[in-house]
Protein backbone atom coordinates (compact mmCIF):
# COMPACT_ATOMS: atom_id res chain seq x y z
CA UNK A 1 0.00 0.00 0.00
CA UNK A 2 1.40 3.39 -1.05
CA UNK A 3 1.15 6.14 1.60
CA UNK A 4 2.56 8.97 -0.22
CA UNK A 5 -0.23 12.29 0.08
CA UNK A 6 -2.32 12.68 -3.82
CA UNK A 7 0.36 15.75 -5.35
CA UNK A 8 3.59 15.27 -3.26
CA UNK A 9 5.58 14.30 -6.13
CA UNK A 10 7.72 16.57 -7.65
CA UNK A 11 8.01 16.98 -11.10
CA UNK A 12 10.71 18.08 -13.84
CA UNK A 13 10.32 22.17 -14.17
CA UNK A 14 11.33 23.63 -17.95
CA UNK A 15 14.83 24.90 -17.30
CA UNK A 16 13.55 28.43 -19.10
CA UNK A 17 10.70 28.91 -16.09
CA UNK A 18 13.42 28.49 -13.71
CA UNK A 19 16.21 30.83 -14.99
CA UNK A 20 13.21 33.51 -15.73
CA UNK A 21 12.12 32.77 -11.93
CA UNK A 22 15.67 33.11 -11.10
CA UNK A 23 15.85 36.88 -13.19
CA UNK A 24 12.47 38.14 -10.97
CA UNK A 25 14.16 37.09 -8.13
CA UNK A 26 16.90 39.13 -8.87
CA UNK A 27 15.06 42.11 -10.14
CA UNK A 28 13.27 42.45 -7.19
CA UNK A 29 16.55 42.75 -5.01
CA UNK A 30 17.68 45.09 -7.10
CA UNK A 31 14.36 47.15 -6.72
CA UNK A 32 14.58 46.54 -3.31
CA UNK A 33 18.18 47.84 -2.61
CA UNK A 34 17.82 51.05 -4.86
CA UNK A 35 14.09 51.46 -2.51
CA UNK A 36 16.07 50.68 0.54
CA UNK A 37 18.86 52.89 -0.11
CA UNK A 38 16.40 55.97 -0.09
CA UNK A 39 16.63 55.61 3.38
CA UNK A 40 20.56 56.43 4.09
CA UNK A 41 21.08 59.31 5.65
CA UNK A 42 21.42 62.63 2.93
CA UNK A 43 20.69 60.50 0.15
CA UNK A 44 17.00 62.26 -0.94
CA UNK A 45 18.77 65.44 -0.11
CA UNK A 46 21.36 64.06 -2.61
CA UNK A 47 18.61 63.49 -5.18
CA UNK A 48 16.94 66.37 -4.87
CA UNK A 49 19.98 68.89 -5.17
CA UNK A 50 21.92 66.56 -7.92
CA UNK A 51 24.80 65.76 -5.15
CA UNK A 52 24.47 61.71 -5.91
CA UNK A 53 26.22 59.23 -8.19
CA UNK A 54 24.42 59.33 -11.32
CA UNK A 55 24.62 63.08 -11.78
CA UNK A 56 25.39 63.15 -15.70
CA UNK A 57 23.14 62.07 -18.26
CA UNK A 58 25.90 59.34 -19.46
CA UNK A 59 26.12 58.01 -15.90
CA UNK A 60 22.17 58.06 -15.83
CA UNK A 61 22.10 56.03 -19.40
CA UNK A 62 24.72 53.37 -18.31
CA UNK A 63 22.74 52.43 -14.91
CA UNK A 64 19.40 52.20 -16.86
CA UNK A 65 21.27 49.63 -19.60
CA UNK A 66 22.64 47.63 -16.59
CA UNK A 67 19.56 47.31 -14.49
CA UNK A 68 17.37 46.91 -18.06
CA UNK A 69 19.73 44.05 -18.45
CA UNK A 70 17.88 41.48 -15.42
CA UNK A 71 14.31 43.09 -16.85
CA UNK A 72 14.63 41.76 -19.97
CA UNK A 73 16.30 38.35 -19.27
CA UNK A 74 13.21 37.46 -17.30
CA UNK A 75 11.16 37.73 -20.74
CA UNK A 76 13.47 36.60 -23.35
CA UNK A 77 14.29 33.58 -21.00
CA UNK A 78 11.27 31.99 -22.07
CA UNK A 79 10.77 33.62 -25.59
CA UNK A 80 14.83 32.18 -26.76
CA UNK A 81 15.73 29.44 -28.62
CA UNK A 82 17.46 27.00 -26.33
CA UNK A 83 20.80 27.76 -27.97
CA UNK A 84 20.95 31.83 -27.90
CA UNK A 85 19.06 31.28 -24.60
CA UNK A 86 21.85 29.61 -22.95
CA UNK A 87 24.49 31.80 -24.11
CA UNK A 88 23.19 34.61 -22.99
CA UNK A 89 21.86 33.60 -19.72
CA UNK A 90 25.87 32.60 -19.12
CA UNK A 91 27.12 35.69 -20.41
CA UNK A 92 24.84 38.33 -18.62
CA UNK A 93 24.96 35.63 -15.36
CA UNK A 94 28.72 35.50 -15.14
CA UNK A 95 28.85 40.03 -15.95
CA UNK A 96 26.24 40.99 -13.47
CA UNK A 97 27.92 38.18 -10.80
CA UNK A 98 31.10 40.26 -11.08
CA UNK A 99 28.97 43.46 -11.10
CA UNK A 100 27.06 43.13 -8.35
CA UNK A 101 30.13 41.57 -6.47
CA UNK A 102 32.31 45.02 -7.18
CA UNK A 103 29.41 46.93 -5.89
CA UNK A 104 28.72 44.84 -2.93
CA UNK A 105 32.74 45.82 -1.88
CA UNK A 106 32.35 49.23 -2.54
CA UNK A 107 29.21 49.83 -0.53
CA UNK A 108 31.36 48.24 2.69
CA UNK A 109 29.86 51.32 5.54
CA UNK A 110 27.96 50.78 8.10
CA UNK A 111 24.62 52.71 6.64
CA UNK A 112 25.38 50.92 3.38
CA UNK A 113 25.34 47.28 4.89
CA UNK A 114 22.19 46.27 3.70
CA UNK A 115 23.27 47.08 0.28
CA UNK A 116 26.68 44.40 0.55
CA UNK A 117 24.09 41.88 1.96
CA UNK A 118 22.18 42.44 -1.17
CA UNK A 119 25.13 42.01 -3.83
CA UNK A 120 25.79 38.99 -2.14
CA UNK A 121 22.40 37.21 -2.19
CA UNK A 122 22.34 38.71 -6.46
CA UNK A 123 25.52 37.50 -6.75
CA UNK A 124 24.72 33.83 -5.56
CA UNK A 125 21.35 34.23 -7.48
CA UNK A 126 23.22 35.12 -11.20
CA UNK A 127 26.08 32.09 -10.46
CA UNK A 128 23.14 29.91 -9.76
CA UNK A 129 21.56 31.22 -13.60
CA UNK A 130 25.31 30.73 -14.69
CA UNK A 131 25.44 26.83 -13.49
CA UNK A 132 21.94 26.29 -14.58
CA UNK A 133 22.41 27.46 -17.89
CA UNK A 134 25.51 25.68 -18.19
CA UNK A 135 23.72 22.47 -17.34
CA UNK A 136 21.32 23.04 -19.93
CA UNK A 137 21.30 20.31 -22.71
CA UNK A 138 19.23 21.68 -25.19
CA UNK A 139 16.75 18.69 -26.51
Amino acid sequence: MDNKKPGSKDFQINVKLVLSALWCSVMFLYIYGDYFELYVPGKVDGLLNGQNMLNTPYKLLFATITLTVPSLMISLSLMMQAKWNRRLNISMGAFLTLFTLLIGFFSFSEWRIFYVMLSFIESIITTIIVWKAWQWTEN
